[in-house]
């Protein structure tokens, strides 16, 4: 029988009505209702809104999911839907192995109809379960849908049909409580595994029409790196041009876009402040990472680091968003 350790970290699944209160894990398990196909190992983690985690808490479940991989258990991990897609993708970054990593949750209350905790848990049981779901990554399971941590993001505030991978889909569904894995990722998410120091800072800032920059000045002094969520397929105002240019001397600057699909350009669009104007100034490319997954990428091979000479290692971190940028180069 399969081994399966469960780590709960709280969020809608285990709420209590509207207010802060929160199941313990073992409730939250006990409201599953059915006995699942595995040994299961409960490990109450932490009772937080995702919203609430924090760095420490997630290289602490990091490290805790890393040694229980490696003493041959799948992992379930059970958390807040509003941040699922991160921690998720970190600990894809953190957790290289072969056994199932799984990350679910609920889009509505166990007190409310329709609650869909319970079956989204058993999915997850199942999938970290599942012999076929080995060597994919960590998955984030929701909804019977099987999806990539790098590729999944939530699109709707409420619908708990919300996980979705825009460009590439689910890569199985489960059916009848049983795994059907469709596609298969060509690559791991690092190329090596990664490290994760929560000292470290990454800054992530969004333009908008009619930006001037302020929030650029606060990054030179007090981040190790920063993310730009830019236009359309990464386009920037001209006037910011040159600040964006001056920080990537000195501390890495990766080029994501705002847009939540599709990946960054180099060459399409050439005058200034287009993607080929920024790239030949030193930007990253983030590829098809989007800008929150871009900056869990960023922090965590500066944690593990990619530093040189010139204070970062530019060719290493743009080697590591190339590996996922789907052309099988790095």
């Amino acid at each position: 029988m399969a081994r399966v350790t469960v780590f709960t970290l709280g969020g809608t699944i285990s709420a209590r009505g509207g207010d802060a209160a929160r199941m313990t894990g073992a409730e939250v398990l006990a409201g599953l209702g059915v006995v699942p196909d595995a040994e299961v190992e409960l490990r109450d983690f932490r009772r937080l809104p995702s919203s609430s985690l924090s760095f420490e808490d997630l290289a602490a479940l990091a490290h805790e999911v890393r040694e229980t991989v490696a003493a041959g258990s799948g992992v379930v991990v059970v958390q807040g839907t509003d941040t699922i897609e991160e921690t998720a993708f970190l600990l894809d970054l953190l957790c290289v192995t072969t056994e199932p990593i799984v990350v679910t949750g609920a889009m509505r209350r166990p007190d409310l109809p329709g609650a869909d905790g319970p079956a989204n848990l058993a999915a997850a049981l199942a999938v970290a379960a599942g012999p076929g779901c080995r060597d994919l990554g960590v998955l984030v399971v929701l909804a019977d849908e099987i999806h990539a941590a790098r590729l999944v993001r939530k699109t709707h505030t409420t619908s708990v049909t919300t996980f979705a991978s825009p460009g590439a889909g689910p890569l199985g569904t489960v059916v009848e409580g049983e795994p059907r894995i469709l596609l298969r990722p060509t690559t791991t998410s690092a190329i090596h595994p990664l490290r994760f120091d929560p000292a470290v800072r990454v800054a992530l800032i969004t333009l908008t029409v009619g930006d001037r920059g302020e929030l650029l000045e606060a990054v030179d002094s007090r981040f190790d790196g920063l993310v730009v969520a830019a236009f359309g397929a990464g386009h920037v105002p001209t006037r910011l041009v040159e600040p964006l240019a001056d920080l990537a001397a000195r501390i890495p600057v990766v080029l994501a876009s705002r847009t939540g699909a599709g990946a960054t350009l180099t060459r399409t669009y050439r005058g200034p402040g287009s993607e080929y104007d920024l790239l030949h100034r030193g930007l990253v490319p983030a590829g098809p990472l989007d800008p929150a997954k871009a900056r869990l990428l960023l922090h965590a091979l500066l944690s593990s680091g990619a530093k040189g000479p010139a204070g970062y290692d530019r060719p290493g971190i743009a080697a590591a968003f190339a590996h996922l940028d789907g052309t099988g180069l790095a």
